[in-house]
This record gives structure tokens, C-alpha cells and sequence, in this order.
């Protein structure tokens, strides 16, 4: 089985310019591929995944991945699947971002000389003349077609405007720059980048007459139609900082039966034949399937050592152990009290167990928070020092999330 034959039975492809064409270069590794990433935040998340996946399998396969982060873009802002303008970020703040996503991208990516490049599409974007520009590549949209795109359908409703409108002509341009420069003659992307994808493809045509590829994967959604990789406080993140391996794991770990099959085949690397055996279990036997996809995903961002803790923490907790050793948690300091207490509200915000009060509010009075084993029925409960008599209390949040507040 070839590369391209493997993203067809894990489901990751959804839509391609040219399949033959595609599946003769991928699988004979003459692929020089990109895909973007915008740096709208200090972390990549659950989201970024499946796209950082599927350049460590091509690579595997001897194909060349070139990570494109959107310094230039990034300051535009992609309007798809948006209903709502984003915001703008200082050169200095995507600069930040894009540090800290190559030191996360190097998990997955070999960037040793010759195997992979990370550049940065600031580097030509930014030093556009406007009206070359408007010469040059602007001539080559058709501006009834780009209105008919889906990236700009839902932004139509509210208003898009036109620096937003401009995405489009920017992100062709990307493909047809990296195509100058490094030969770059394939690119990937999120099913939502299908109509930004095809305008470089058609540019590369137009302007230098060559043949250029496009491939979308699927996006990784649950059972219920939504894109997974959030919970209650937030987006699952990659950094350690934002969301602890703990933390990470247990949300692989609590994915709904229906979607454990689907989650191993589209992000682990285990052999297909080994998911199928998987794909057998049933009843309470599931648990051992989303066992081993917690372990390899954890294992994927990082590294074995904490996947193993983070297993061994879950399963202590579950299996009613008092091991807290490895329990996600956060210590309090003397400003977190106020006459020796403190808040339960407040207790769990420090903690990073809720977004707000209100989420606080509602769990209490649904009988969703525990301290050391008591269920608190008050929302205007108060910890008091004293109640750290072992150095920390436990706080539980519904069924599965467990937090060690310690006392500093």
C-alpha cells in the first residue's frame, strides 16, 4: 500500500485537484508540499493535529514538507468558516507565535537540512507594491467566482470587508511564490482552504504556465458534526503551558465510543490492521481502545514520559487510588487568600477548571463539584487554609476531571 492509498483508508482525504497525478507524486516521493498555518495564537491546537500528522506521514514517504506560517496573512486574516472579523495582531506578536510554533512543529517535522523548510510568507508578502500587484496577479480573479467561494459566504451575511476579501489573492499568491522559490508543486490544507487552494493552483497556470496540485483534508469532527479539540474552559492546546498532558490525555481519553475508531485511524501512526482489531471491541472493552489512543496522541506532543504519567495519574484516579503524584495542579499563593479563605469560585477559575463564574455557578448547583471527596452544594463555599492539612486538596469536576490545589 502506497502513501496516498493509506490517507484514503484512514479517511483523511476529502477533496483533490488531480488524483492520479497526486498519488503518483506523493507516492513516489517527488511531493514538495505546503501547508499553512496562521499564527493567531502562541500555541497550535488540536485543530492544527491531523495537518501535522499527515506532513510527518508524507515525510515519512520521502516527500519534502515546507510549514508556510502566515506572518503576512496573519495580518489580513482568514475570513473562512468565520462569521466575525479577526483581530489584528502587531508584527511583534506574530513573531512571538511563530517561535513557538516551530519548537512544537519539531515534534512531528524533521527540519535537518534538505528534509523540511519553516518560512515565513511575510518575507514576500510584506514588500508588495499595491498596484504591481494589482497588475500582476489581480488580472487573474474573477471576482463573481471568488464571491461564490464558501470562505466568504458566512462573512457575507455581516459584512465582509475588503481587506478580508483580499485573502484569497493572498494565499494564491503564497502557492505561486513558493512554487518560484522552492519548487513547491503541491498543497494541503483544511476542507475549508478548497476555493484559497484552487485560486493558486489557477495562478500558477495563468501566470507561468505549470501544473500545480491541491488536495483538502478532512476536518476532524465528532459524531455530532463538530470540529472536536474543545471543552468547557477552551480549545485543547499542544503547549504544556495551556493544556497539561494530563489534561491532554484525558480529553483523548473521554472522546465518545463512535469516534475512537475514527480518531486512532486519522491521527496515530499504529498499522491499520491493528485498529481494525480495535475496531472489535465493545461494551466497557472500548476503554482499552481509548486507552491506547490517549497514550500515542500524548505520546506524539509530548514524548513518552508524560504520556506515561499521564496514564498512570488516570488510572489511579479511577481505579480510586490516592496516588496524586501526577495529578495536574497549581499552587496557591498568599494573595489567593483573603482572611485565610478562599472562594470556591474563585479556587477553581485559579485552577483553570472554568472559564467564569457563571460555569462555576452552574456546575455546583448541578452537583458537579467535589473538594476531598465532599460535594459542594454552596456556590459561595469558601477552602480554608486549614482544610490543606496534607499540603493540597482535590477538587473534582464532574465524573472525570480530577485538580491538586496545593497550598505555596
Amino acid at each position: 500500500m502506497g502513501v496516498y492509498e493509506e490517507l484514503v483508508a484512514r479517511g483523511l482525504i476529502a477533496q483533490v485537484t488531480d488524483e492520479e497525478e497526486i498519488r503518483e507524486l506523493v507516492n513516489s516521493g517527488k511531493a514538495t508540499f505546503y501547508i499553512g498555518f496562521d499564527p493567531t495564537a502562541d500555541s497550535l491546537h488540536v485543530g492544527h493535529f491531523m495537518a501535522l500528522c499527515l506532513m510527518k506521514r508524507l515525510q515519512m514517504a520521502g516527500n519534502k514538507p515546507i510549514a508556510l506560517v502566515g506572518g503576512g496573512t496573519g495580518m489580513i486574516g482568514d475570513p473562512s468558516g468565520r462569521t466575525d472579523m479577526r483581530q489584528m495582531m502587531t508584527k511583534e506578536t506574530i513573531q512571538h507565535n511563530v517561535d513557538c510554533f516551530k519548537k512544537q512543529m519539531s515534534r512531528f517535522i524533521d527540519f535537518s537540512e534538505g528534509k523540511a523548510l519553516l518560512v515565513n510568507n511575510a518575507d514576500w508578502l510584506l514588500d508588495l507594491n499595491y498596484v504591481e500587484l494589482l497588475r500582476d496577479v489581480g488580472a487573474c480573479f474573477s471576482v463573481n467566482n471568488m464571491l461564490r467561494a464558501e470562505c466568504y459566504k458566512q462573512r457575507m451575511e455581516k459584512g465582509l470587508s475588503f481587506l478580508e476579501f483580499n485573502y484569497m489573492i493572498m494565499q494564491s499568491y503564497d502557492f505561486y511564490a513558493l512554487y518560484q522559490k522552492y519548487g513547491c508543486n503541491m498543497q494541503f490544507g483544511g476542507d475549508d482552504q478548497w476555493s484559497n487552494m484552487l485560486g493558486g493552483t489557477e495562478l500558477i497556470r495563468r501566470k507561468l504556465g505549470k501544473n500545480a496540485y491541491a488536495m483538502t483534508i478532512n476536518l476532524l469532527l465528532n459524531s455530532e458534526g463538530k470540529k472536536m479539540g474543545k471543552t468547557q474552559s477552551g480549545a485543547v492546546w499542544l503547549s504544556a503551558e495551556k493544556t497539561s498532558p494530563y489534561d491532554f490525555y484525558q480529553y483523548w481519553r473521554n472522546v465518545d465510543d463512535g469516534d475512537v475508531i475514527k480518531c486512532l485511524k486519522m491521527l496515530t501512526f499504529l498499522p491499520l490492521e491493528e485498529i481494525d482489531e480495535l475496531a472489535k471491541l465493545e461494551g466497557s472493552e472500548i476503554n482499552k481502545a481509548k486507552e491506547i489512543l490517549a497514550h500515542e496522541l500524548t505520546e506524539l506532543v509530548h514524548g513518552k514520559e508524560e504520556a506515561d504519567k499521564a496514564q498512570e495519574a488516570a488510572r489511579a484516579i479511577f481505579s480510586n487510588k490516592t496516588n496524586t503524584d501526577n495529578m495536574p495542579s497549581t499552587t496557591l499563593t498568599e494573595a489567593d487568600f483573603a482572611d485565610g479563605e478562599i472562594g470556591i469560585l474563585d479556587l477553581m477559575k485559579k485552577c483553570g477548571l472554568i472559564p467564569s463564574n457563571g460555569e462555576g455557578r452552574r456546575l455546583i448547583q448541578q452537583g458537579g463539584v467535589s473538594v476531598d471527596d465532599e460535594k459542594v452544594t454552596d456556590v459561595y463555599a469558601k477552602v480554608a487554609k486549614s482544610d490543606f492539612e496534607k499540603g493540597y486538596v482535590v477538587i473534582k469536576k464532574g465524573k472525570k476531571v480530577y485538580h491538586k490545589a496545593i497550598l505555596g
